[in-house]
């Protein structure tokens, strides 16, 4: 992928972040993810690129913009796949909490799986827990297994997980395993990211949660060398239809980072709103604003952590 597409992709996030963060504390998540897609799409449609949402707000007749199936670009360049989420952590920016992102993840046409909006399971690790998950094995297990292969003792590993009321048997499990509990509000995507990241804290991301967070998350943890295995968990029957009309013939089947994410082509892209374990968030000052981004290329494998200025002159 062309390295100045990656870099256009940054201005994308930043001017949805900035955006979005005008909302922080305001007890609105409708409007503060209404003005970072307004953004987001403003951008995307200034870029010379074919761009077509695979993963985007929800259906066409639920989101007027960035819906899933939305052509966005000038059309005058490549043709790229995108997985987008214009505001991970609605919530977390309404009533002013911890980790809120704007996140774009892109490849060639075809490389992302088209995941309906519904729930998977999942477990992510770092590039030293990469062989040795298991998607079905017991959480002490897995985590018993993690230890050894960072060399540390059971009780120095720590598991991040949504604070929702249908992990209660899981955060159990893992402190009966006795591994340490991080509990998060929203924001699983920066979990996941976290876990290649040592210097994070943060070990092992388990638990249930959205499958388009699951494709945003396989993109980064895939290039930084990590795993994520994740399978359908729908939240109703109605959505069962909808994951096979994807193309997923086995609802039970579980997916690697490479079938979530093929090929090397990839690139992740994220703006901070609100401060979290990935980056920190938007800081507003007189007529200027700073934002804080992260850049991943799976051709080139590297990393950029780009810190911008945005200056507005009256």
């Amino acid at each position: 992928m062309d390295r100045n597409l990656a870099l256009e992709f940054v201005r994308v996030t930043e001017a949805a972040a900035i955006e979005a963060a005008k909302w922080i504390g305001r007890g609105d998540k409708n409007k503060a993810d209404g003005a970072a897609v307004n953004a987001m799409r403003s951008r995307f449609n200034q870029i010379d690129f074919s761009g077509t949402v695979v993963i985007g707000e929800g259906e066409k007749d639920e989101a007027p913009m960035l819906y899933t199936g939305e052509k966005v670009g000038t059309k005058k360049g490549p043709a790229m796949d995108l997985a987008i989420d214009p505001l991970e952590c609605t919530e977390s920016v309404a009533y002013g909490r911890y980790n809120a992102t704007t996140v774009i993840a892109s490849g060639p046409k075809g490389t992302l799986l088209h995941a309906p909006d519904t729930y998977m399971k999942k477990i992510a690790v770092g590039p030293l827990g990469k062989k040795i998950i298991n998607l079905e094995a017991s959480v002490k297990e897995n985590v018993s297994r993690v230890a050894k292969a960072f060399g540390e003792k059971v009780e120095e590993i720590t598991v991040v997980i949504l604070d929702r009321e249908r992990h209660a048997d899981l955060i159990k499990e893992v402190r009966d395993a006795g591994a340490r509990v991080r509990l998060i509000t929203d924001g699983d995507v920066a979990a996941a990211i976290a876990t290649c990241f040592p210097e994070s804290g943060i070990d092992i991301l388990m638990g249930i949660g959205g499958s388009t967070e699951a494709v945003l998350a396989a993109v980064p943890v895939k290039i930084l060398g990590g795993e994520i295995l994740c399978q359908f968990k729908p939240k109703t029957d109605a959505d069962i239809p909808k994951i096979k009309a994807a193309g997923v013939k086995n609802i039970n089947k579980i997916f690697t980072a490479e079938e979530l994410a093929k090929g090397k082509e990839l690139t992740f892209t994220a703006t901070g709103v609100i401060d979290g374990p990935l980056l920190n968030g938007v800081v507003f000052g007189k007529n200027k604003a700073i934002t804080h981004s992260l850049v991943i290329r799976g051709t080139s494998g590297t990393i950029r952590y780009i810190t911008t200025h945005h200056h507005y002159y009256k």
